[in-house]
């Protein structure tokens, strides 16, 4: 379809719903896939409980910073709580250890100790 028959635009990040429309098509992350906002992927994950996980977990659905692992890493264990464990051990590893080295370069080291606990691989 072309841009001009689109009646709305896609589901964008906050930081980024000022840019204006993105066509479908665009090349937005290393992946391939346009970035979308996180509760465009909670409603997919709604519909669909195989719905790809590091999509939604990925920290650019949030906010513009891809270090920022916050709000990912605790959406990640609400989500682990409520039996969606269909995330990848390398994403999970990510996930733990990019907080906790996030919450270590704040002088928070007893929390990314309890962050780094929650890591089933002991290895």
């Amino acid at each position: 379809t072309l841009e001009c028959e689109k009646y709305a635009c896609c589901p964008l990040p906050p930081y980024l719903e000022d840019s204006g429309c993105v066509i479908e098509d665009d090349d937005d992350d290393h992946t391939g896939r346009p970035l979308r906002d996180v509760c465009f992927h909670l409603l997919k994950l709604y519909s669909d409980r195989r719905y790809e996980l590091n999509q939604l977990l990925d920290p650019r659905s949030v906010t513009a910073d891809p270090l920022d692992y916050r709000l990912s890493w605790h959406l990640w264990e609400v989500l682990r709580a409520l039996n969606y464990t269909h995330l990848f051990q390398q994403s999970r590893g990510v996930l733990n250890a990019g907080y906790a080295a996030q919450l270590e370069s704040e002088g928070l080291w007893e929390w990314a100790v309890f962050v780094l606990l929650h890591e089933p691989d002991t290895q």
